[in-house]
């Protein structure tokens, strides 16, 4: 475990069995209503995820990112800034967008908006983790890896500027590393 890391929430093993259930499940709602999404990733931070996710979807699936940002150090500033646009047109497409958390829902609702006024048939969410505690704007996502309390997580994807993203496993970040 890293210095910096109070307790580990989710082993590498966990995420990786996690991960399995949902590609599973997102194969089987969709193969059931005869679609094939788009499966389009948030940058930075659902990288790890997306890629762990994948493996388990037995659909003929395309993917595409986007890079949004709303945070600035540790807290949500409430403005979207789309850094990166999709490199597809998807009118008329089901999109399975994957986040790595859904924190306030601001950026997660945004995205979806505009990804439906671009077009999209439809947006469904697919997080690793969800954060309800936090929530500002009503966002519930399809598909949630896990559910975590209301504590500074960094790794598998996650950081804190632009440090711990690569630890194989998400833990709480010890409180003195960021305040």
């Amino acid at each position: 475990m890293h210095s910096d890391i109070k307790k580990i929430l989710f082993s590498e093993e966990e995420i990786i069995e996690r991960s399995k259930q949902l590609g599973a499940q997102i194969t089987e709602d969709y193969k059931k209503e005869g679609r094939i999404p788009l499966v389009v990733a948030l940058l930075r931070g659902s990288v790890p995820f997306l890629a762990e996710l994948i493996k388990y979807v037995d659909l003929d699936i395309e993917y595409d990112f986007m890079d949004v940002s709303s945070y600035e150090g540790t807290e949500s500033i409430g403005d979207i800034r789309i850094i990166k646009d999709l490199d597809t047109s998807i009118k008329g497409v089901d999109i399975l967008l994957v986040e790595d958390i859904v924190d306030t829902g601001r950026t997660i609702q945004t995205v979806g908006r505009t990804l439906m006024h671009k077009g999209a048939n439809s947006v469904k969410i697919v997080t690793l983790l969800d954060k309800p505690s936090r929530r500002e704007v009503e966002v519930v996502p399809d598909y949630i890896g896990f559910q975590v309390e209301n504590e500074f997580v960094v790794g598998f994807g996650m950081d804190f500027n632009q440090k711990y993203r690569c630890l194989p496993y998400v833990g709480v970040l010890k409180d003195e590393c960021y305040q």
